[in-house]
């Protein structure tokens, strides 16, 4: 028979964005029980957990081999303007991050 496993609570969207922005602003990388005990609001293992998995798999983190959390997102402004600058690869495929049709 097979554990299953129930979500009591989702993550609102100020809960994901607090998570990231403390990742972010980490000066070294935290293990994952550090940054969730330097959370500026408290927040619920169990939904902690899930946003760690969406960011994983959204590829906004990396988890390295020693349990570490690693921002590896490219979502600073320099790399935001070279995107706009950037030919996109296809004509039909840059609209949808936002570029202009010429």
């Amino acid at each position: 028979m097979q554990a299953r496993t129930t979500v009591l609570h989702y993550p609102r969207l100020d809960t994901v964005f607090m998570i990231e922005d403390t990742i972010k602003k980490a000066r070294n990388y935290p293990k994952r029980t550090a940054l969730w005990k330097k959370l500026p609001k408290k927040v619920m293992y169990q939904t902690y957990k899930l946003v760690l998995d969406y960011l994983i798999q959204s590829k906004k983190v990396m988890l390295t081999k020693d349990d570490r959390l690693v921002w590896v997102f490219a979502d600073t402004p320099k790399v935001r303007k070279l995107l706009q600058e950037s030919v996109p690869a296809h004509k039909d495929y840059g609209h949808k991050f936002g570029y202009k049709r010429s």
